[in-house]
């Protein structure tokens, strides 16, 4: 992270090795990608479609959807991109067998994109209602804070 810091040519490098892989090294690349587009959300712009992409491949790595989800949290998605990221949040939401950290970083993917959509943000609302009562203690608590910005 330190030696990416906001350099967007460092920055591209590391995406380039987090979606190139090999399978061991990508999940490792997903936690600094991560935390440097929680310090400067600017760099991801160019690189968001092919992020949106690799987290709809099948059998990569929790890591891996777990970061990205972690990194869309922090960044408005852009309307050419909010439908592929609202069904595969909603996938991620609504599979039980999904870690909980995954499922909690797509309820708030969803939430911060049904801010400027009521049918949405209705649609996400029932989701979280009726999976709150079946969560783990930090479902609950995502879902709460979710629900409260919603309503």
């Amino acid at each position: 992270m330190n030696y990416v810091n906001n350099d967007p040519k460092r920055f591209a490098d590391l995406v380039a090795v987090f979606l190139a892989g090999p399978y061991r090294v990508t999940p490792r690349a997903a936690w600094p990608l991560s935390y440097c587009v929680e310090n400067n959300p600017g760099l991801i712009k160019p690189h968001l479609k092919k992020i949106i992409d690799f987290l709809g491949k099948p059998g990569e790595h929790d890591a891996v959807k777990r970061n990205i989800l972690r990194v869309l949290q922090f960044i408005p998605i852009p309307k050419s991109l909010q439908g592929k990221t609202v069904d595969l949040c909603l996938s991620f939401l609504t599979d039980g067998k999904q870690p909980v950290a995954i499922r909690v970083f797509a309820m708030t993917v969803l939430g911060n994109i049904a801010k400027e959509n009521v049918d949405l943000k209705n649609e996400i609302i029932i989701i979280i209602e009726d999976q709150l009562p079946y969560g783990s203690a930090g479902f609950v608590s995502r879902g709460r804070k979710t629900l409260k910005q919603l309503k």
